[in-house]
Formats: structure tokens, C-alpha cells, sequence
């Protein structure tokens, strides 16, 4: 059974949202702990699952990968073995970030990042490689408005 969270602990997760490099010294203050019980409630949300892990946002501009693309892909495939090898494929590629199964007119989208179009043409045609697909439509992302990773809590 899943602990519940109280609002300690949602304390917790949304500071460590806005920054996961919080010393524990730093995030017992910020929410109101003493150190050692604040320890022990980050070591239950990790043990729990609520945090998976922690990692380091990076600047896409700056490594020059300016470029998001989403990928619908449909295909007339939709059994075990195919989704295996097209699941594990497109997952194995570095330049896509998101990748779900959907609903609708969309089998898979996929969230692409790449330097330019040159990139994305390499990608693209490595993606046709890995299984069957009937359509491949690539949607050019033109600004980005909001990109959060913090969760809603």
C-alpha cells in the first residue's frame, strides 16, 4: 500500500521540483522541518516511488539542439511483437525525449530534439528503418511557451 502524502510531504516534492539540488539543511528550512525528520521523509517519497529520480535540466540552446519536433506516426500494426520492436527502437534513439502510445487518428507521438533540419532528416530516416509505418507527419515546433518538468501538486 502506497503512503499517503500530507502537506509536509508535498512540501517537500515541490521544492525538490524547483530544484533537486536542495541540500537536506536547505529543504528542512524551506519547509519547515528539522533535518533529520525532513532525511527521513525525502528516503520514504524515494522509497515509495514518488521520487524517481533526480537530474540535471539542460539548456537546449546552449548544446544547439534548437529544433522540437513532434512525430505522429499511425501504422496498420498493433500486435505485441511489432509495438517490441518499434517501442524499442524509437526509445533507443537519443533525440526523442517523449514518446507515447495514443488515441485517436495517432497511434505513437513522438517529442523530438534535434539542431536542424539537416538532423532531423538523418533521424527520420533512421526512424522508417526500425518497423512498418504507414504515415509519418512531422509537426515543426515554431516558439515554445511553457516547458515545465514540475508536476501539478
Amino acid at each position: 500500500m502506497k503512503h499517503s502524502l500530507d502537506p509536509s510531504d508535498l512540501r517537500i516534492l515541490r521544492e525538490l521540483q524547483a530544484d533537486g539540488s536542495l541540500t537536506i539543511a536547505e529543504l528542512a528550512e524551506r519547509v519547515g522541518l528539522s533535518q533529520t525528520p525532513c532525511w527521513k521523509r525525502v528516503r520514504r517519497l524515494e522509497d515509495d516511488g514518488f521520487i524517481e529520480r533526480r537530474v540535471a535540466l539542460l539548456n537546449r540552446d546552449k548544446l544547439d539542439l534548437v529544433l522540437v519536433v513532434f512525430v505522429a506516426i499511425r501504422t496498420r500494426h498493433h500486435d505485441g511483437e511489432w509495438l517490441e520492436r518499434f517501442a524499442q527502437g524509437a526509445s533507443a534513439m537519443p533525440e526523442v525525449v517523449e514518446f507515447y502510445r495514443m488515441s485517436g487518428e495517432t497511434d505513437y507521438l513522438l517529442k523530438v530534439v534535434v539542431s536542424d533540419i539537416a538532423a532531423y532528416d538523418r533521424f527520420y530516416k533512421r526512424l522508417i528503418q526500425i518497423a512498418p509505418l504507414v504515415d509519418v507527419s512531422s509537426s515543426f515546433a515554431m516558439e515554445q511557451i511553457k516547458c515545465t518538468t514540475a508536476l501539478p501538486i
